[in-house]
């Protein structure tokens, strides 16, 4: 299973930490926790069903129309969220610590993410495993030429262990895990939705229902699997370390006078968090720094690759040989499927320049995959351990959940505050038990007898997992414990 540890992911954590500050963590540390229920309930019922993409399982569980409606849903998301989103991140550290523009940035990623795809899934997971050593490397690298500097700043003559005290003292409202509704941070994190309500919906969402998440797992068997997701939850403990922390280092130093301009936005001078990690990467000695570069751009490329491929599996399989010409031989499948890589590349890079205007490309990321995700979950979770759940009712959940996401995100603007503008986790929660009871209600009203649930079966002893996997389970969750308590 992919670790989801990216180069746009420390550049957009790191942009969150040097704004939030640690409490932006909660999205790795609460994943490692996600990660685990992932392992133990959801990944057997995919392994031993034989379920290879996610609209199909939804096309065996309920119907063609309920799997083609959330693959268009998955594509939209993949190509106008993802994509655009990692291309911009990844063009903003390259143009940010090399002589090569923010356009140029993003023709080249595009490029090279397209050639990479092309090279097909074991050229993806190669370019993964290396990415994750690099990064991890270059992450604790980063971390302590931040934490170097901010010491000399402060007379520590170097003292890492100092200048993390130094944080502390000078930052400690970056330390604060869970944000009360005084906090000007909130809406982005609000109090104990980042623990039980939103932020859980979005992670079993994304570890448990995403085609790029799911589809590393799926080739695997169901030891091998659950082992690499233990792996990835723990590899989730360390990410705030690497990612979060430089955050809050730039963030202290450019309280303090360091880093003015390089924080800045050239064109509105508007301070841009996202520039906090491409700045610290320009901190790195001059060969070390061209490693970083390369790194860099491999592991932008590669996260793209893994996105365009989940994009080529859902569209030649799940809509075009559905919709378009059932009788298409496996060569012609692989050839839809390279041009739709291509054209969804094209089109994410001629929207992702609109995204400059952001200032956290991380929260932009969840609040609009968050739209999305809460119909995708009760969808999901209804399909696998209620065997009443009709296609209807998945019908309903599939169309309703972005429209009800929308109207709460933007009634409060239409009735000029009469309707409240609660947080976009907790529009979350509201969406998911709106979309869960509602489908409870259709498959209560109208039950049907032609209801095809037995193709995808469920058997509990595929819930037993190993010691050694329960012993991991305990030691990550002791660690979250300890974390959650000390930075409450």
């Amino acid at each position: 299973m992919a670790s989801n540890i990216s180069a746009e992911h420390f550049i957009g954590m790191s942009g969150s930490g040097f704004a939030l500050g640690l409490a932006i963590s909660s999205y790795e540390w609460m994943s490692a926790a996600t990660l685990i229920i992932v392992a133990v309930f959801i990944i057997p019922l995919y392994l031993k069903n034989k379920i290879f993409t996610m609209p199909q399982f939804l096309a065996r569980r309920y119907s063609d129309k309920v799997s083609t409606i959330m693959a268009v849903f998955w594509l939209l998301v993949y190509v106008f969220v993802n994509l655009t989103s990692i291309i911009y991140l990844g063009a903003l550290a390259i143009s940010s610590i090399s002589p090569v523009s923010f356009e140029w940035s993003i023709v080249g990623l595009s490029v090279f993410s397209v050639i990479v795809t092309l090279g097909g899934m074991k050229v993806i997971g190669y370019t993964d495993v290396i990415q994750v050593f690099v990064l991890l490397i270059g992450g604790l690298v980063t971390t302590y030429l931040a934490l170097s500097l901010l010491a000399d700043k402060f007379g520590l003559d170097g003292n890492i262990l100092g200048a993390l005290g130094v944080l502390r003292q000078e930052a400690p409202a970056h330390f604060n895990m869970i944000f009360d509704k005084s906090s000007p941070h909130y809406k982005e994190l609000p109090g104990m939705s980042v623990l039980i309500g939103g932020m859980l919906i979005n992670n079993l969402a994304y570890w448990g229902c995403n085609q790029y998440i799911v589809q590393r797992a799926l080739g695997a068997d169901l030891k091998t699997a659950r082992n690499g997701i233990l792996f990835a939850a723990f590899l989730k403990l360390l990410v705030p370390v690497i990612a979060v922390l430089p955050g809050i280092t730039m963030y202290v130093m450019h309280q303090n006078g360091m880093f003015q301009q390089e924080m800045k936005d050239a064109v509105t001078g508007v301070i841009k968090p996202d520039h906090a990690y491409p700045t610290l990467m320009n901190l790195l000695p001059a060969g070390l720094k061209g490693v970083a570069f390369a790194a860099l751009t491999a592991a932008v490329v590669a996260s793209l690759a893994g996105k365009a491929n989940s994009i080529s599996t859902i569209f030649s399989l799940d809509i075009y040989r559905k919709y378009f010409d059932k009788d298409a031989s496996d060569k012609k499948i692989v050839r839809v499927g390279r041009w739709a890589v291509v054209v969804s590349m094209l089109m994410a890079a001629i929207v992702t320049p609109a995204l400059k205007s952001l200032d956290q490309a991380y929260q932009f990321i969840q609040e609009y995959v968050g739209f999305f995700s809460p119909g995708v979950l009760a969808i999901f979770l209804l399909g696998m351990f209620w065997k009443r759940t009709t296609t209807a009712a998945a019908l309903a959940g599939a169309l309703l959940t972005i429209p009800l996401s929308a109207i709460l995100k933007f009634l409060p603007t239409w009735t000029n505050g009469a309707f409240p503008d609660y947080p976009f986790l907790d529009r979350m929660t509201i969406t998911f038990f709106i979309i869960a009871m509602l489908m409870i209600t259709i498959s209560l009203l109208k039950p049907t007898t032609n209801q095809n649930v037995n193709t995808i079966t469920v058997d509990k002893r595929w819930f037993n997992v190993s010691t050694e996997f329960v012993i991991g389970s305990i030691f990550i969750c002791g660690v979250l414990i300890a974390l959650y308590t000390v930075f409450w």
